[in-house]
């Protein structure tokens, strides 16, 4: 390697785990490879922590935990935060090139994957990326959503799927000690659901879940959960995935102990349909019902159909089938895998080559699976080819200007940005909400969804009078 005259400028779009851990990792390894580096961390919202902050159920502090670690990495200094800021129409690719020596694209996967069967788009069909913006406060969604309906399914076997029927089933009074925004307790609780289900096109030891996802189903107050043995039935594939992973042995035997439990008369349940492919939605106008085709174990992991259709009349439905990655302005972009294409975080052309500079990691570079520690990983493959570059990019030119030019850039296009220390007046603005909620006494923040309010806190560097 080189030395390096002046510090490595690198801008990284997309202020989530993968971005934060990307600029963490960078300043590290460069730093020990003896060279300076100066790393603006980019994000549309005004606030940090992308998916942690708004695509965590509420309910989860335990998840939300993470932020924590974030915050010590963004505290160090190393990192300049940079909120508020619409890649592509704020900021294009050409002044990212004119300012830094690269680029690492950090965006992730926001949108839901579709699901294509008749009637899908019908009024009454959401998508639960969307849902889960909305009860996570996220300030592009609009304040109300639709609760009307009193039976519900939710189509997926993913964690996902178990965040959105937990919280329809669950009474908007026991989520009061969270950090839901008043418009969110709102309008669920004034919602008339009864009965929530949840679809998997495979049997019970095949599910996405993860065991305490699963578990805390048993702990939502005056919901029953209901699941059916005809779902459970037996094949060699499912018993030696039994036999050989824990995981699954305890997620199986949390499901075959809830088959033998006695309804308690609560006022709402929470089914778990297994061995459902979905076919239809059907209804005149509006959602009015989902047909399923029952499918059956091939033995081999797979499942194949069986011919026999059941229909479930529900007036609302979730589509939680994954979450899939959307195209950026000038960067190449696999529709088809919803990622942008890269050989080990190194973004490829048309042609299948690297492009100097450009770089990915997280969901955007591989596709939206994995929890935080893949994350991690990810993010150090990435920026171990970066650092491997640091010849190359820095014999490539000099870039243009002092560190500060491109807030001097963002002022003079009118964009009002944020900064680490708004966010920190947003973060004590919040908890401050928190300390004083009368009706929940020590409940640790009340979550600011306006987008102007948010950004007016944090470019006030200071606490606005309430």
């Amino acid at each position: 390697m080189i030395p390096v005259s002046s510090a490595l400028r690198v801008a990284i779009i997309g202020a989530g785990p993968a971005g934060i851990y990307a600029g963490n990792i960078l300043g590290r390894l460069v730093q020990e490879a003896g060279h300076q580096v100066a790393i603006d961390l980019f994000d549309s919202l005004p606030a940090p922590y992308g998916l942690i902050r708004y695509g965590v159920a509420p309910d989860h502090p335990r998840i939300k935990g993470i932020v924590k670690s974030l915050q010590e990495m963004l505290d160090a200094g190393t990192i300049r935060f940079i909120g508020n800021v619409t890649y592509g129409t704020d900021l294009t690719l050409a002044d990212l090139r004119e300012q830094y020596h690269a680029v690492i694209f950090a965006t992730g996967a926001i949108l839901d994957a579709p699901l294509v069967i008749d009637g899908i788009d019908l009024p009454g069909s959401f998508g639960a990326a969307d849902f889960v913006s909305w009860y996570d406060g996220h300030p592009d969604v609009p304040l109300e959503w639709p609760l009307d309906a009193t039976d519900v399914a939710v189509i997926g076997n993913g964690n996902v799927a178990l965040d959105v029927a937990r919280i329809l089933a669950k009474h908007a009074d026991d989520l009061l000690t969270t950090d839901i925004p008043a418009s969110v307790y709102a309008g669920l609780a004034g919602s008339p659901v009864t009965d929530v289900h949840i679809f998997g096109r495979r049997g019970p030891s095949q599910v996405k879940f993860t065991p305490i996802e699963l578990r805390e189903l048993a702990d939502i107050p005056d919901v029953d959960l209901v699941v059916y043995a005809e779902d459970f039935t037996p094949d060699s594939y499912s018993e030696q995935l039994v036999a050989s992973n824990n995981q699954v042995k305890i997620m199986t035997r949390t499901l075959n102990g809830w088959l033998t439990k006695a309804p308690s008369g609560a006022s709402r349940r929470l089914h778990l349909h297994f061995l459902h492919a979905p076919v239809e939605v059907y209804g005149d106008g509006r959602v009015e019902g989902i047909r399923f085709e029952r499918t059956e174990h091939t033995g081999d992991g797979g499942v194949r159909s069986t011919g026999q259709i059941i229909d479930y009349p529900v007036q609302a439905i979730y589509r939680a089938v994954g979450y899939r990655g959307s195209a950026l302005t000038e960067v190449p972009f696999d529709a088809v895998r919803g990622v942008i294409p890269n050989d080990g975080g190194r973004v490829l052309d048309a042609a299948g080559e690297p492009i100097a500079g450009l770089y990915a990691t997280g969901w955007i570079k591989r596709g939206p699976i994995g929890l935080i520690g893949h994350t991690k990983g990810d993010a150090l493959e990435t920026v171990t080819r970066l650092v491997a570059d640091l010849p190359v990019l820095v014999a490539g030119g000099t870039v243009v200007g002092k560190v500060d030019a491109i807030l001097a850039l963002l002022d003079e296009r009118g964009v009002e940005f944020t900064t680490w220390a708004g966010w920190q007046a947003l973060d004590a603005h919040e908890l401050m909400l928190g300390s004083l909620d009368e009706v929940t006494p020590g409940r640790e923040r009340v979550k600011v969804i306006s987008r102007a309010e948010q950004v007016g806190i944090s470019r006030t560097e200071a606490l606005l009078t309430l």
